[in-house]
Order: structure tokens, then sequence, then C-alpha cells
């Protein structure tokens, strides 16, 4: 059981509420500095890591200057790789903190297993370099934390890199609730729903770590992927925020049982006793009234889905398939997404889709996002995804875990902007 869960239930709502003093100034609004060249060390270079490294060699103004991995095939791998782009032969750091250290890099890029993403950002951030961490960023409060406190006292940004939020129908959604299509948000859905179980049950790649989590701690552990867009769809952090999540579990049963079908009777992964339940479902308030269905599943065999929902006073979209409804339309059928693609397609895809897709990192959305962030920061302009992002979409990992703990008691969400949520929104992305 987490530290984090306390003692009692009253111990755990207390712990949930507490916000430590500031440390800095806040972060919201506050722009890059401008860059002609952006250098960019990666720590990390596995299949994620490696994937986005081609991702990052595509934009740009953008320079790779330093690679670090424990595995020095993955670092010589990475290595080819930026040369063979025609830049110049990176650094090659065995050790990550040297990396973070380096006058060569701005920017430090963190691609590595979950439990690892915090310390190597807050260590970029010590050392004066911004943060971009994969998804979750954080798997504690206490590391939700940590990560705004440094943010704000280094002055240095730390964004969660949710390239769902890039996906081509979510910007078109973004788009078309900017314009007002859907009138007042009332409710979303979101889940990451993604049958893994023959990779967490493997030897190799995340097989090595990912499972872990499924011993230790009952909640949803990769809640970003669904969450970050219906964040970005609310405004979340800029006009609205999360006020209290409650969650429950289901019993855990098919990742045994795969495991128990597959693997041979000597191996020691059969002696392991799995705790997540099955399901993670999780209902979250707003500030405003809104609310908000988050699922987490990734062990059993159902076809992967975001769900993707957003609901308003005048219509409605949800993916899989991507389909609308608004009130003026005939009947109750859903409308494809073509209908809207010509008059609705966000700037960036129409700019970047052909490259994107070319590249094909999911379906093209790693690009838009590397491509994104990289050129706000050669501009000098504020993130799209700030810190008080990467703590709050993290945050339901620790905080269902500890209403699931304590039979499903309502937690508060922790007000990590400590009130400046209320300021207007200077994001460019609209």
């Amino acid at each position: 059981m987490s530290s984090e869960l306390c003692n009692s239930a009253e111990e755990a709502r207390e712990y949930v509420k507490t916000v430590p003093p500031p440390q800095g100034e806040s972060m919201v609004g506050v722009p890059f500095e401008a860059r002609d060249l952006v250098r960019v060390g990666f720590v990390g270079v596995g299949g994620r890591g490696f994937g986005q490294l081609n991702e990052v060699l595509a934009v740009e103004g953008v320079q790779v200057t330093a690679i670090s991995d424990a595995s020095g095939e993955a670092i010589a791998r990475a290595g080819k790789a930026v040369e063979d782009k025609g830049q110049p032969a990176p650094a090659l750091e065995p050790d990550w903190q040297r990396l973070c250290d380096r006058e060569d890099v701005d920017i430090v890029y963190v691609c590595t297993s979950w439990d690892s993403h915090v310390p190597i950002a807050v260590q970029a951030m010590e050392c004066g370099k911004h943060a971009a961490i994969e998804v979750p960023a954080a798997v504690t409060l206490a590391e939700c934390w940590q990560m705004v406190d440094t943010s704000e006292r280094t002055r240095r940004h730390c964004m969660i890199l949710e390239n769902c939020c890039y996906e081509y129908a979510e910007m078109l959604v973004l788009n078309m609730i900017r314009e007002g299509l859907f009138g007042t948000l009332t409710h979303g859905e979101a889940a990451y729903i993604h049958d893994l179980r023959d990779c967490l049950l493997s030897d190799h790649g995340e097989g090595l770590w990912r499972r872990f989590p499924h011993i230790d701690r009952n909640g949803n552990h990769y809640p970003t992927h669904g969450l970050g867009p219906v964040a970005w769809y609310m405004n979340i952090n800029r006009g609205d925020r999360f006020t209290r999540l409650v969650s429950m579990s289901s019993q855990p049963a098919a990742l045994a049982e795969r495991r128990d079908a597959t693997l041979p009777e000597d191996s020691p992964k059969r002696a392991e006793v799995y705790k997540c339940g099955d399901m993670n479902l999780s209902l979250i308030q707003t500030e405003l009234g809104r609310t908000v269905v988050l699922q987490h599943d990734v062990v059993t065999p159902r076809p992967y889905s975001r769900i993707n929902l957003i609901q308003g006073s005048k219509g409605a979209f949800v993916d899989y398939p991507a389909r609308f409804f608004f009130d003026d339309a005939p009947g109750h059928d859903w409308e494809p997404i073509d209908r809207f693609k010509e008059q609705y397609e966000h700037p960036l895809w129409r700019e970047q889709g052909e490259l994107a897709r070319k590249l094909g990192g999911h379906g093209g959305m790693d690009f838009i996002m590397n491509y994104r962030l990289l050129q706000l920061y050669r501009q000098g302009r504020v993130p799209d995804i700030d810190v008080y992002d990467a703590a709050a979409w993290s945050a339901p990992g620790a905080l269902s875990e500890i209403s699931v703990a304590w039979d499903n008691m309502p937690v508060e969400f922790p007000d990590f902007t400590r009130g400046n949520w209320q300021q207007p929104d200077t994001r460019a992305v609209r």
C-alpha cells in the first residue's frame, strides 16, 4: 500500500488537502525564452524514446546534442540515428545526471519508466533545463507537488508529452469547441482501454517494469491519454479545475488468467498476485459543476478506445468511431467526422499533417506534438501544456488508489495552480 494512503481515511483526506507553501512564482502564462536552435537531450531511447527521437529529428530548428540510456546498445543506435539525419554526433552519456548538467542542452526529454520521470525532470530543472516528460508525468501526489514546486522555483517549464491531445480528431473537436458549436460544456468521458496482457507479461521492453504496478497498486495507472484531451476541451487550469474524485475497481482476473494460460508452469511470474482490478472507474467533478467519467483497463480483451466524449448544451462528440450529434440534426443518427473536416480541421494538421502522417508515429500525432512544443520554444511563446497540467492529469493515478483503498471515498483534487486556474488563458492553441 502506498505511503500516501495513510493509516485512516481521515488521514488520507487531510493528506490530499495539504497544499505546500509556494517556493517561487507561478508558471501560468510564462513563455519560453526564444531560441533559433533548440538543443535537446534524450534520457531513455528504448522503444518509446527511440520513436520520439526520430519525431524530434524531423522538426526544423532542433538539434539532438546528448543521449542517455542504461543500455549501451540503445545509446549507440540512437546516436547513429542522429548522425544519419545529418546532425553532429551527440554526446553519449550513460549517466543521465551528467546529461542534465551539460551546457549544450536546453530541454531534457524523459522517456524512461514511470517511477523515474520526476527524479530526472527535477534534476534537469535544477540544472537550468526545461523538462518534457512521457506519460504519466508522476505516480504520486508528492511527485506532482515536487514537479510544480521545482518548476516555480527554478523558472523552468516541466511539460507532459501527452500526444493524444494532438491527435487529428481531438484537435478538430477543440477547434469546434472554441467556435462555440457545442454550447455550454457539461460532461466528458475519457479512458485508456488497451489490451496489454502480452506486453505486461513479456520478458522484454515494458514487460520488465510495467506489470509491477498491477502487483502494488489498485487504481488508474495511466490516466492522461484519455483525460488530457477532455481537460483541454474544458479549459481545466484555465477557467475551471478538477475539484474531487471518487473511484472504484473491479476484481482482478484477466491478467492472472492470461499468465496461467500462456506461461510455463515454472515461470516465476506464476507466484505474482495482481492487486489492481481489471477495470478502474473514476468520477471527477470540476469547479464549474462539470463531470468526467474516467476509465482504465489494460488487461481484458476489448478493442482499443480512449472514449473521448464531450457533451455540451448544443451537441456531443464521441470517438471510436468518431461521430457528432448536434441539436439541429434530424432524427437520432450520429454524423460522421468527415462532414466537418474541411471547415474545422485544426490549422496545425492542415499545415503539418502530410509530414506527420508520413512519419507515422501514432498516426501523426507524435510529430504534431513535438513540432508544436519545439516551435513554441523557438518562438518564445507560452507552452500549450504546462507543469500544472502535468500534475493534474497525472494525479488521478494516486487519487484513485486512495479512494479505492478507503471504500471508494470521495477525495479532494489538489489545486496545483494554488488559485491561479482563474487566470486568463494565454495559450495559442485554441
